[in-house]
């Protein structure tokens, strides 16, 4: 049974600790005295780092941790020389373990040109880096709105009951842009209560799923690339 631990780091990051049998997996690991403290509270021994992209928010842990656990370090074949201590490059098709539970490579470039997923369908469960947020997605730092939309439809084909586990605590500012988007969506505004509510009570609103962001998030729902673009470029100036 997959387990996972989430770490909130910095001032909105979320590192996630995955532990299957033997195995304990770090996700996009920002800083390192968090996560060894976690995994060292539950007895675990940290044996792999898996990055989705190269900035240091999500890389920056990577060299202490593998100091101290001698882990191995698995990211994107495209970034692979701004991966601090990678070990193993993936791609596209490429599968990774933890433990019991095998995870699919999906390239997901837009944020950045190199960023990818990793699906793990026996546990139902999405790591998506800064690709797709609760109600968002991630800047187009160094993609474009063709490869962003085209990233986020590759996502939206994975199953509803599907767990998306994000690297940002953005829903609550998300969900304020997305109903000037769609104001009528009446699933969209029963979620704003339950993501205020939750906020209100210092609760995560990760992990969403991918049922959710189909009926709910503005950049999934959009009718085309164009409409994609117009959204993204509405959210980076929305204050």
């Amino acid at each position: 049974m997959m387990e996972i631990v989430q770490i909130a780091v910095l001032n909105d990051n979320y590192v996630y600790l995955v532990h299957d049998g033997d195995e304990t997996v770090v996700i996009d690991p920002a800083v390192a005295e968090p996560v060894l403290a976690a995994a060292e509270a539950r007895g675990w021994t940290i044996t792999q780092i898996l990055n989705t992209h190269w900035h240091p928010d999500h890389t920056g842990g990577n060299l202490a941790i593998k100091a101290a656990t001698g882990c191995r370090i698995t990211g994107p074949a495209g970034e692979a020389a701004k991966i601090p201590g990678i070990d193993r490059a993936v791609a596209e098709g490429d599968t990774v373990q933890v433990g019991s539970v095998t995870g699919r490579v999906i390239d997901v470039p837009g944020h950045t040109a190199g960023h990818n997923a990793y699906y793990f369908a026996g546990a139902d469960v999405l790591f998506c880096g800064d690709t797709l947020f609760a109600l968002g997605c991630g800047r187009l730092f160094e993609g474009t709105p063709a490869q962003m939309s085209a990233s986020l439809s590759k996502l939206m084909a994975l199953p509803d009951d599907t767990l998306i586990y994000c690297a940002h605590e953005y829903t609550q500012s998300n969900a304020r842009f997305a109903v000037t988007v769609e104001p009528a969506n009446t699933a969209l505004a029963s979620r704003v209560i339950d993501i205020d509510a939750a906020r209100a009570a210092g609760k995560p609103t990760v992990p969403s799923t991918i049922g959710l962001e189909r009926a709910t998030n503005p950049f999934t729902r959009a009718r085309s690339v164009a409409d994609f673009a117009t959204r993204r470029a509405a959210k980076d100036a929305f204050r």
